[in-house]
């Protein structure tokens, strides 16, 4: 039984005549009669009678009229609420934590104002946890400062992210314009949680210039670790855009750490299997044409 099973019934019973719904349908009157008699046979059941030239409904063939009408109709708004889907567009966008503070929001308003049909959840997750939802089709898109790690993830960088170290008033660092690499080992640091791209970036260059370090604080989100910061409990190295308002009001200050450069790439990410939509590949190509001037 199929559809066209369903939609030959309903024709036959609007016209309670075979020859008529032929007509409506354009096929052949052989046609609607094998329909209704492949229908007949799959349920066991007569849904006409045939009497003096005449069709009735019989009561299976009422009970059957109805669902037959309201399976149709399911997949009329089903067909109407995918290509709906396709043209304007559910995006499903997970972001890291300094993407989804300092990125995302400008990003997400300039491409809804050109695209009006498009719609998006956001979820703010660190990168591995990002990957996990990519993974499983919990996300259509990831924008993430980490490194994808995943062999089934595809990832491109689209936008350039540096990482500073920032001091409060009361923090001897404060007065200065530069420090030392080697005298970060003796500070305090208040850092992101492991499977953070900020942290990752931050241990990466550590290590590779053999430096130790301590944390003290570790926090999810940059608010806590901008507050610590300024009230003197540690320094921490965090994303340049994080920090610009709380620099420029004189409640951090930035400094330079001779001999170290944190830099990174921001990355868009998707699953390699991912069918794109045409609001993703949208999204997609607006990133990459307009990242320069939203997130600088």
């Amino acid at each position: 039984m199929t559809l066209r099973h369903l939609q030959i019934f309903i024709a036959v019973c609007d016209k309670m005549n075979m020859t008529a719904a032929a007509n409506t349908l354009y096929v052949s009157q052989s046609a609607v009669s094998q329909a209704i008699a492949e229908l007949e046979a799959h349920y066991g059941i007569r849904l006409f009678e045939r009497l003096s030239r005449k069709l009735y409904l019989t009561r299976a063939g009422e009970k059957l009229l109805s669902y037959a009408r309201h399976i149709l109709r399911m997949y009329s708004d089903a067909e109407s609420e995918m290509r709906t889907m396709q043209e304007t567009g559910m995006i499903r966008i997970g972001a890291s934590v300094t993407i989804g503070a300092t990125v995302l929001p400008k990003l997400a308003a300039a491409f809804q104002m050109q695209t009006p049909g498009a719609r998006m959840e956001v979820v703010e997750d660190n990168t591995t946890k990002i990957e996990g939802m990519l993974l499983g089709d919990q996300l259509d898109l990831g924008l993430v400062e980490g490194e994808v790690t995943q062999a089934d993830l595809i990832s491109r960088p689209f936008a350039e992210d540096t990482l500073v170290c920032i001091c409060g008033q009361g923090h001897p660092f404060w007065k200065r314009e530069s420090v030392g690499a080697k005298e970060l080992e003796g500070e305090n640091f208040i850092l992101r949680e492991a499977g953070s791209g900020t942290r990752n970036t931050f241990e990466e260059v550590m290590s590779e210039h053999g430096l130790s370090w301590t944390a003290t604080w570790t926090c999810n989100n940059a608010d806590t670790i901008k507050m610590a910061v300024a009230e003197g409990l540690g320094i921490s190295v965090i994303s340049q855009r994080a920090v610009h308002m709380e620099v420029s009001a004189g409640f951090l200050r930035t400094v330079k750490v001779e001999g170290l450069s944190f830099n990174r790439q921001f990355k868009l990410a998707y699953h390699k299997h991912k069918y794109l939509t045409d609001a993703m590949e949208s999204f997609i190509r607006y990133c990459f044409a307009h990242s320069v001037h939203t997130i600088s």
